[in-house]
């Protein structure tokens, strides 16, 4: 949950502004359009798999290794 309190003086233009970061950086606005409807499990797991092969594809083009090598 995110909570603001108005600062001393403060202007509400300003403590709107820092309301939006504060909510952005939570993840509530991500996670409010992740349920905005309903996915089936099939399109979930779709999902994860294609996000697997891009970052997947995008680590062999770059040729880096994740842990430490042997050599």
């Amino acid at each position: 949950m995110v909570k603001l309190r108005l600062r001393d003086n403060e202007l509400v233009g300003d403590a709107v502004k820092r309301f939006r970061k504060l909510v952005e950086h939570s993840g509530i606005k991500r996670e409010m359009r992740r349920r905005e409807f309903y996915e089936k499990p099939s399109e979930t797991n779709r999902r994860i798999r294609v996000r697997a092969a891009r970052r997947a594809k995008i680590q062999r083009m770059l040729g880096g290794s994740t842990g430490p090598s042997n050599s």
